[in-house]
């Protein structure tokens, strides 16, 4: 008889994922990354031609399509949606990514996922206990994919951040570190309820703004200068989050995450936990 969990359990190849608008299945730019620091030539590795800044453009017009209802964010800070619960759950969730080594991609779309369904479907207030065994999961699994229209193929920022590292590093020297900062700040940022305000493209060229803040040879790019990234970009949206980054976000991840951008290249995929060893995948996290 097969294992329940084993066809519950979502596996990932991390070493297959590149941060680019593909890799969350919406289309958009390439960037290629082949030198380092030390090399002479600076052939642009990053191909964000008329027809990329299009896609990402259209993408831009879209992406409220993919977020939680407008008064969601101000729900939770009436109390209405117990925000300390949503806190918990994000926490969980990124917990969970770290153990099991799963892409920053998948903690956002989870969290996306959660924000969304409680935007548009109220919890019941007198559930006290509940039954986690397959088939009440799979009906669970149907109650939010109902309740999310089946759109599942969100704007995330990785939708945009390695377009806007191209922008920023046209050389592709330090794209990779770029991509891996930024999703790091993302993924700090994911807890706090003022980023619901905020649109995916906004928190992504604020988060490679924060992460250009670790690139000495890269020259400071202000809101100002990024708006012009792409056609849609919101100043005030990027100024707003790149403030609010820099005052929650960047000294935790300063404190947790060591790059060198001169001797050392940071796969994109990296998280602050590395993924455990095979034989752990079957028991579940401590204080779960």
């Amino acid at each position: 008889m097969p294992d329940d969990a084993s066809y519950l359990l979502c596996t990932e190849d991390a070493a297959a994922a590149f941060f680019d608008a593909a890799a969350a299945g919406v289309g958009g730019s390439s960037c290629c990354i082949t030198g380092n620091d030390d090399d002479d030539d600076e052939e642009e590795c990053c191909s964000v031609g008329e027809e990329e800044s299009a896609s990402i453009a259209e993408l831009i017009g879209g992406e409220a399509e993919h977020s939680p209802r407008s008064d969601y964010p101000d729900r939770l800070r009436s109390r209405s949606i117990d925000p300390a619960a949503r806190a918990e759950s994000v926490a969980w969730i990124l917990k969970v990514q770290a153990y099991y080594g799963f892409l920053p991609l998948t903690a956002y779309l989870a969290v996306n996922y959660m924000d969304r369904f409680l935007s548009l479907h109220r919890l019941p207030v007198d559930g006290t206990s509940y039954i986690f065994d397959p088939q009440t999961i799979v009906r669970m699994e149907l109650l939010v994919l109902t309740a999310l229209n089946w759109r599942l193929r969100s704007v995330t920022p990785f939708t945009f951040i390695d377009f806007f590292a191209c922008k920023v590093d046209p050389g592709g020297r330090h794209a990779r570190c770029l991509i891996a900062r930024a999703t790091q700040v993302i993924l700090s940022a994911i807890h706090d309820i003022e980023f619901l305000d905020h649109c995916p493209s906004s928190m992504a060229a604020a988060a490679v703004l924060c992460a250009m803040g670790d690139t000495p040879s890269l020259k400071p790019v202000s809101p100002g200068v990024a708006v012009n990234w792409c056609i849609g970009l919101a100043e005030e949206g990027i100024s707003n989050c790149y403030q609010r980054m820099q005052q929650l976000v960047i000294g935790n991840v300063q404190r947790s995450v060591n790059l060198c951008f001169s001797d050392e290249v940071l796969s994109p995929h990296s998280s602050s936990s590395s993924p455990p060893p095979a034989k752990r995948r079957k028991r579940s996290p401590r204080g779960t």
